[in-house]
């Protein structure tokens, strides 16, 4: 634990630059420093920006890199940081400052590695280390994975303990007062004397000075913050709607935009005819762009309207027209040649199937799902052959400003992306083909702003979606007890879709992703295998809330309940029996206490089921409790625990798990993107339904804080089943027909 406290240098730099009367802090790991991305172009007069603290006339800024899509990111980055800068997060200004290699988030990569994410052994160390350097290298900053927390949590505290140490230092030296008998409090120096200077008027001598480095991170008794209800510093603006987003730019002069693409994703154009729609009112130019054609106008309905009236003749893309012949290539694709992974098997899985007089089959499948934010795609630009600005919520902005520039033509660093808050995300903001098309639009708008709204229909169509899947699993008991489990698992590879879009290497090896939430569970199963099959692309796909995880946890997790229900087992007991996990041992134990177990069935027509899976670190288990109503299954609790080593925000934490979950029973009752004439058939939010207010059950949540690992929220509480007919009955990973009905 000691390494906890106190960073050795030779872990962690620190650099920090000055310039005008303003000091900054950053953390950076390694030993080669990434240039500071705000020094160029600052006027006389203003303070440098590095990567998390600036200090200057006007007071403190603190940089939160990682975005905000409803998460609460930026207040918890501010919280972090605050801790050790003692500063109040709501008396501060905050920045996500600009895209830079600086902000390379250390565990993006967890997920996408095998091992990374199974425990804190040799092999997951060893996996994450990899994944850090290679983040490292390809300057991945991101937000995602349910990695804003476990990437920020030391950096930003370390931070801010190297800002307030070296405001100490330049105090002392003022004062001639040994820095060790100096306090700070409230963005202000205390002296001994009671006399107080603030931060702001010590910027100046601070920035002359070398950063103090040797910092010891303030102990657990002593936080402000950390481990307590924070509130959340956005819920002012939120509640009086007030909060500005993406879709709220307003520049002068600006025009409004859409796009129309191929509603087959990875088709082209062929040829339009826009005759009528130039002559629309307010409409201003048509212009191609890439895969599909442009509208810009005086508002945004007109654009609307007008794209709506172009005549389009697209070139087919290169998969099935239709939902049926996409299940096809799934169903085809279990052939040696294309077996892309073997991670789990133990004992011997044949001889158990082969010796089973009767053995249990069945198979799954999960469709694709759009993201379906409630703010839809959009971004501002403006451009000249001197300079680029972007106004948009993304959580790619590196990513962006090279992809930016190679279409502009100019270079890196005129190209300025301005990251807004994202009025919902849940992945979809991983890609920045909405922002690439406003960039064309505005190439032929010179100096003039363009703002670029896509439609729901749009956002519907070109929202990379999650793949497919399809898993056939079969499985034996003997004695009461499951004997045997092996789950084959078809789909496209998402991470090889999304990195070919980044234009970034994707990671070497078998897609780890399309099995992930189903090999890397923590139960002993005396024969246990989990196969994956690379199928064919099709329709372009991309990260979905919990990945590969969202799917396959119902996959596995149903499966091992049939097993059990066969095996005439009680499921919580023979879970608890199976898991050789210490610690998602003690979250289903936890579960079966506050639950108040007693068996699945219960009285009047009620019935619960318990499932557990292992996703991001972190697991997850749930009792789901229904009824059965004249009307249909009622869900009317949830008891949720998991363990995340440590609860930072305690409010923000069970909203959180209560939005997961409320969000993977809503996708398991009402939503899916099936496909016809390569387009999907479900084009709004009136045929891709969130659960309902009436629908949502009491959710009971405990989080455990075990081990050392700190970890992540957003993805874990999220699991879903997804029934291809459409009836009353819910049926997600928590509630299993055999044990709840």
């Amino acid at each position: 634990m000691a390494r906890l406290a106190k960073i050795a240098r030779r872990t962690f730099l620190i650099g920090s630059a000055a310039i005008a009367g303003g000091v900054a802090f950053g953390y950076y790991r390694y030993r080669k420093e990434p240039p500071n991305p705000l020094l160029n172009g600052l006027a006389p007069g203003e303070a440098a920006i590095t990567p998390y603290v600036r200090i200057d006339a006007k007071g403190v800024t603190l940089i939160t890199p990682r975005a905000d899509k409803g998460q609460g990111s930026y207040s918890i980055q501010a919280h972090l940081l605050a801790e050790e800068l003692d500063v109040d997060p709501h008396a501060v200004r905050i920045d996500p400052g600009p895209p830079s290699p600086v902000y390379f988030n250390t565990r993006i990569m967890d997920d996408s590695l095998p091992f990374a994410t199974i425990d804190d052994g040799f092999l997951a160390r060893g996996a994450r280390g990899g994944g850090e350097v290679l983040s490292r290298l390809l300057g991945m900053q991101i937000t995602g994975g349910s990695s804003t927390v476990p990437d920020g949590y030391h950096k930003l505290r370390m931070a801010g303990a190297v800002a307030r140490e070296t405001l100490k230092e330049a105090a002392a030296r003022r004062s001639g007062v040994s820095p060790s008998q100096l306090k700070t409090k409230d963005g202000q120096v205390i002296l001994p004397d009671g006399k107080s200077v603030t931060y702001a008027e010590l910027a100046v001598e601070a920035a002359q000075l070398a950063l103090t480095t040797d910092v010891t991170l303030r102990p657990e008794q002593e936080w402000r913050y950390i481990g307590k209800s924070m509130r959340r510093i956005d819920i002012p603006a939120k509640s009086t709607g007030t909060q500005r987003y993406g879709i709220d730019i307003r520049l002068d002069r600006m025009v409004y935009a859409t796009v129309r693409a191929n509603p087959g994703m990875g088709g082209t154009i062929k040829q339009y005819d826009a005759s009528t729609a130039e002559k629309m009112r307010g409409v201003k130019k048509i212009v191609p762009v890439k895969d599909g054609v442009g509208v810009i106008a005086d508002n945004t309905w007109r654009a609307f309207q007008a794209a709506g009236a172009i005549k389009i003749e697209w070139n087919d893309p290169p998969y099935p027209a239709n939902s049926s012949g996409m299940w096809k290539v799934l169903e085809s694709s279990f052939s040696k040649d294309l077996q892309d992974s073997r991670f789990r098997n133990d004992g011997d899985v044949e001889k158990a199937l082969t010796a089973a007089s009767n053995p249990i089959e069945a198979e799954y499948r999960t469709p694709y799902l759009a993201h379906a934010p409630l703010e839809p795609m959009n971004a501002v630009v403006l451009y000249t052959k001197e300079r680029l600005d972007i106004w948009t919520g993304t959580q790619i902005p590196l990513f962006l400003q090279v992809h930016a520039a190679k279409l502009a033509g100019l270079p890196e660093d005129k190209v300025h992306v301005h990251a807004q808050p994202i009025g919902g995300s849940f992945g979809a903001r991983l890609d920045d083909t909405y922002a690439l098309q406003a960039i064309e639009l505005a190439i032929a708008m010179e100096g003039v702003p363009v703002k670029m709204t896509w439609s729901r229909e749009e956002n519907m169509a070109h929202d990379y979606p999650r793949p497919m899947q399809f898993s056939r699993a079969r499985g034996t008991v003997r004695d009461g007890k499951v004997e045997s489990m092996s789950i084959d698992i078809a789909g496209q590879s998402m991470g090889a879709s999304w990195f070919n879009r980044l234009q970034a290497p994707v990671p070497p090896g078998p897609d780890a992703t399309s099995v992930n939430g189903v090999w890397d569970q923590p139960f002993a199963i005396p024969n246990y295998r989990v196969t994956g099959y690379r199928a064919e692309e099709m329709v372009p796909v991309s990260p979905w809330r919990s990945v590969g995880a969202s799917g396959n946890g119902f996959h596995h997790a149903s499966f091992l309940d049939e097993l059990i229900h066969a095996a005439g087992a009680d499921p919580m007991s023979e879970l608890i029996r199976l898991c050789n996990h210490e610690t998602s041992k003690a979250v289903l134990q936890t579960l079966r206490d506050i639950s108040g177990w007693k068996g699945s069935r219960m009285d009047n027509g009620r019935a619960r089921g318990v499932a557990l899976a292992l996703s991001f670190g972190v697991p997850m288990a749930q009792v789901v409790e229904v009824s059965d109503t004249p009307q249909g299954i009622s869900i009317d609790r949830v008891y949720a625990v998991c363990n995340v080593g440590r609860v930072l925000d305690p409010i923000n934490f069970e909203a959180q798990v209560q939005g997961g979950i409320i969000w993977g029973l809503g996708h398991a009752m009402n939503c899916e993107l099936t496909y016809d004439n390569f387009a999907p058939v479900q084009t709004n939010y009136h045929a891709f339904e969130g659960m309902r207010f009436h629908q949502a059950p009491e959710i009971i949540v405990k989080g455990l804080q075990l081990g050392t690992e700190v970890r992540g929220i957003g993805e874990p509480p999220f699991r879903l089943r997804h029934r291809r007919s459409r009836t009353p009955f819910l049926h997600s990973q928590e509630s299993v027909c055999a044990n709840c009905l």
